[in-house]
């Protein structure tokens, strides 16, 4: 299947692809980075190619074993902290510098109360929150 766009969205093959922000919060004079990342719901972390992970000069904090998707084991760095922004929402986390393109995953969406809209396809803010990004949490006595 050919890519095209669908409201703004690139889309191929049912993969959902959105502008993200990046930025390195230790080091603000490196400025902004704007990608295109896959958008799966189904990966758990934000995965970043090397080349973004050095362009923000982020420091690997450790290596981690993942388990690709062929089933194979593999040894990459983990290295943060990375600052996220997508429309009015950020959040702060740690990346698998992995793969050749950035791949958001569940855990930086649900910190930013980010949705896939089903009928669009689209990467969006929670539009029972479209204000503010909330989470359900617990409270401690």
């Amino acid at each position: 299947m050919t890519p095209y766009i669908h409201n703004g969205i690139m889309v191929s093959m049912g993969l959902v692809y959105s502008q993200i922000s990046l930025a390195n919060p230790r080091n603000n004079n490196l400025g902004t980075l704007e990608v295109k990342a896959l958008i799966d719901t189904g990966a758990l972390l934000l995965c970043i190619p090397a080349r973004v992970a050095s362009r923000l000069q982020l420091e690997a904090i450790e290596e981690r074993e993942v388990i690709i998707a062929d089933g194979k084991k593999q040894s990459c760095p983990y290295v943060g902290p990375i600052e996220l922004k997508f429309a009015n929402r950020t959040c702060f986390a740690g990346a698998l510098v992995l793969g050749d393109e950035v791949l958001l995953g569940a855990v930086p969406m649900e910190d930013m109360d980010l949705i896939v809209h089903p009928s669009s396809g689209k990467l969006t803010v929670n539009p029972d929150s479209p204000n503010i990004a909330s989470a359900k949490v617990k409270s401690c006595t």
